[in-house]
């Protein structure tokens, strides 16, 4: 399997797009060609390590990771990915949990699994690897949390100062010496941009060894297209109908795995994407025109993004808005109807959910009846809603119980550098920590 950028047509192995992460000419790695699967391809696997041992087969074959990819496997999947039947007279509607892992977000899987595969390809200690990880939330906490002490990596965290939940800061901000933890004075796209730009940068990029664990490296995205595989194909099996999936996006990198998984011949249905008023995504299906703006902060602040980047893999993949839009639906819920939906969600589920998960509920719910009604429902839980207290708590007159590796992360001592969001800034904040 090779792999070439979204920009150019020089290829490369799977062990050197995960590496390094971004393209040299600034593009997205993508399959030069997406495998396709029958259903009989997955009739013994029974389980999520076995679903992405047969759906990931085809992009190691070449790798140097190939013979390894039973133990990495089992490292990413090492905590439950359950689907739970929903309460609701609306159809028939179920919850995809993906907040079960080590900081309790869908971003575990992906960092997880990058981590165990990094390691093994650049786990040198004498000449480090350094990831540099740009988040609105949770991609962050949960990046630095697999390579924590790992040997051989480093990692960079920048976040918008301000702009994410207290615990999300602290689970930023919380790990060993290889983490370096940056608050930069601006948005989720300033830091997005800062690792790009650095990344692009030939002196800092041979200083540091640069790689990225964002949504754009290819080796978060090929492991939770697995979850979509597990699930649809557990759905088909008991129901032999082919399930849709509202998912919650930000960066478009969940949604993608989902897509690229039906790509793959997954029996998925219908994918209506669920965004926060960051309206980029819903207004270029209208309009047909890409145009990238500064995001709006809202209560979903992992979803705060203006410039979602993984939408320039989506148009190579699928193509531009008028091919998109025939294949995928997308509804912008906005900060009072999050307010209102997890109220509800309380009332008629009986538990609570978190501002992410609660744009998915509501677009569920605002789909036509029509559509609604003709299909079976998966809807993305993305994360959980203790990560979220503040919101959430207030708007449900209860106390959401703290998960146990929640706990375990706000026990710990957080620290953090605050920084411009310039290059200059951040290589500064690099040379400090790291001593070179």
């Amino acid at each position: 399997m090779r792999f070439v950028s979204t920009r150019g047509t020089e290829t490369v192995t799977l062990d050197r797009a995960l590496v390094n992460g971004i393209a040299e000419d600034g593009g997205l790695y993508v399959p030069v060609e997406l495998p396709v699967f029958a259903l009989d391809d997955f009739a013994t696997a029974d389980s999520i390590p076995d679903v992405a041992a047969v759906l990931l087969k085809p992009f190691f074959a070449d790798s140097s990771l190939a013979g390894a990819i039973s133990q990495i496997l089992a490292e990413t999947f090492n905590f439950p990915i359950p689907v739970t039947s929903l309460p609701t007279s609306d159809g028939n509607a179920s919850l995809l949990e993906l907040y079960h892992g080590p900081t309790a977000a869908f971003k575990d899987v992906g960092a997880g699994f990058l981590a165990a595969c990094l390691t093994r390809l650049e786990g040198d200690e004498s000449d480090p690897l350094t990831i540099l990880v740009a988040t609105s939330g949770d991609t962050g906490g949960a990046v630095a949390a697999a390579f924590n002490e790992r040997p051989g990596m480093r990692v960079v965290v920048l976040f918008p100062d301000g702009r994410v939940s207290a615990r999300q800061a602290h689970q930023l901000t919380c790990w060993s010496d290889n983490v370096l933890s940056l608050s930069v004075t601006g948005s989720f796209d300033d830091c997005q941009a800062l690792v790009k730009s650095a990344m692009g940068d030939t002196d800092l990029a041979s200083r540091y060894r640069f790689s990225s664990a964002n949504s754009i490296n290819i080796g978060r995205l090929l492991p939770q297209s697995t979850y979509y595989a597990d699930a649809s194909l557990r759905h088909y099996r008991t129901t032999g109908i082919k399930p849709g999936f509202v998912i919650p996006t930000g960066n478009l990198g969940n949604a993608l795995a989902c897509i690229m998984a039906r790509e793959m011949g997954l029996p998925i249905g219908p994918i209506v994407l669920a965004t926060n008023a960051n309206r980029t995504i819903p207004d270029y299906f209208e309009t047909l025109e890409w145009i990238p703006r500064a995001s709006v902060q809202t209560l979903a602040s992992a979803m705060d993004v203006g410039d979602p980047s993984n939408m320039e893999r989506l148009r190579s993949i699928i193509g531009e808005a008028d091919v998109l839009r025939d294949c995928l639906g997308v509804l912008s819920v906005d900060d009072d109807q999050i307010r209102e939906e997890i109220r509800r969600d309380y009332t008629e589920f009986g538990f609570a959910t978190c501002p992410h998960t609660a744009t998915a509920t509501y677009t569920w719910r605002q789909l036509d009846a029509r559509l609604r009604d003709a299909n079976d429902w998966i809807l993305v839980a993305t994360a959980h809603p203790a990560k979220f207290e503040t919101v959430v708590e207030p708007l449900i007159g209860q106390e959401v119980p703290l998960p146990e590796v929640l706990a375990d992360i706000l026990s710990r001592p957080s620290r953090a550098v605050s920084v411009e969001p310039t290059l200059e800034a951040l290589a500064g904040a690099m040379e400090v920590h790291f001593g070179q």
